[in-house]
C-alpha cells in the first residue's frame, strides 16, 4: 500500500517518451493541487487576483518544467539559471506569500516527477498544517499592545540624548532608540523608538510627559511591526 504512494507514473526514472495520458495525468494533478493551495492561502488572508492565479498555476509550470529535463543535466541547469533571473523582477512579499511560493514549486516538482498520490498527500498535509497554524494564531506576540513604536519630534537645539530616558525608565520595561532623522528644513529632529510598555493603560499618561519635554511637538505612538528585512 505504502510502496504504491511512492511509485513514479513514468516507468523509468528518466523518461524519453511519454504518452499523452501520462501527461495528462501529472498536469490534471498538478493543476487541481495548485486550485488547493489556492484556496488555502485565500481563506483568511488579504490577496489579489495575479497572486491567487500565480499560486493556482505555478505547480502546473514547475510540473512540465521538470517532464521537459528529465534526464538531461544541461538542460536542467539552464532551467535553473533563467529561473534565478525571476528574483530580480520579482517585488518583495510576505514571509507568507514566499512560504506560499515554495509551496507551490514543490508540489510541482513531485507531481513533474510522477508521484501524484505523494504529491496529494504531501498538499494536502502542508494545507492543514497552514491553516491549523493559522487558526490557532501560531507565533503571535502574547499581550501584543504593549510592544509600540513611539516617533517623537524635538527641537534642533533640544540635547535630545537621555532627554527622555527618566520618562520611558518609568514606564517601559524595554526601550532603543532605533532612528534619528532631522526633519523640516533641518530644524527639528524626529526620533523612533521602540518600547515595550511596563501597564498599557499608562500610555497617555507616558505621552503627557514627552509633551512637556518636546514642546508639544508632534508624538506619534503605533503598533512595533515587522520590517521586510526581518522576515
Amino acid at each position: 500500500m505504502l510502496d504504491s504512494l511512492i511509485t513514479s507514473i513514468y516507468d523509468t526514472q528518466i523518461v524519453s517518451s511519454l504518452s499523452l495520458a501520462q501527461f495528462g495525468a501529472a498536469m490534471g494533478a498538478a493543476v487541481l493541487l495548485g486550485l488547493i493551495i489556492a484556496l488555502t492561502y485565500m481563506r483568511g488572508t488579504r490577496y489579489t487576483k495575479s497572486f491567487v492565479v500565480t499560486l493556482a498555476l505555478l505547480p502546473a509550470i514547475i510540473s512540465v518544467i521538470i517532464i521537459m529535463v528529465n534526464g538531461s543535466v544541461g538542460t536542467g541547469v539552464a532551467v535553473a539559471g533563467a529561473f534565478s533571473l525571476v528574483r530580480f523582477r520579482s517585488v518583495p512579499g510576505t514571509a507568507k506569500e514566499i512560504c506560499m511560493i515554495f509551496l507551490a514549486m514543490a508540489t510541482g516538482l513531485i507531481t513533474g516527477m510522477g508521484y501524484l498520490a505523494l504529491a496529494a498527500i504531501f498538499t494536502l498535509a502542508m494545507c492543514l498544517i497552514f491553516m491549523l497554524y493559522g487558526k490557532l494564531d501560531f507565533g503571535a506576540k502574547r499581550n501584543a499592545d504593549r510592544y509600540k513604536t513611539i516617533k517623537v519630534v524635538v527641537p534642533e537645539d533640544l540635547d535630545y540624548t537621555g532627554v527622555f530616558e527618566d520618562v520611558f525608565r518609568e514606564y517601559t520595561s524595554l526601550c532603543e532608540l532605533v532612528q534619528v532623522k532631522t526633519t523640516n528644513m533641518g530644524s527639528m529632529f524626529k526620533l523612533t523608538y521602540d518600547i515595550t510598555l511596563k501597564d498599557p493603560s499608562k500610555e497617555k499618561e507616558m505621552i503627557d510627559k514627552i509633551r512637556c519635554r518636546n514642546g508639544n511637538l508632534e508624538i506619534n505612538v503605533s503598533r512595533q511591526g515587522t520590517t521586510p528585512s526581518e522576515l
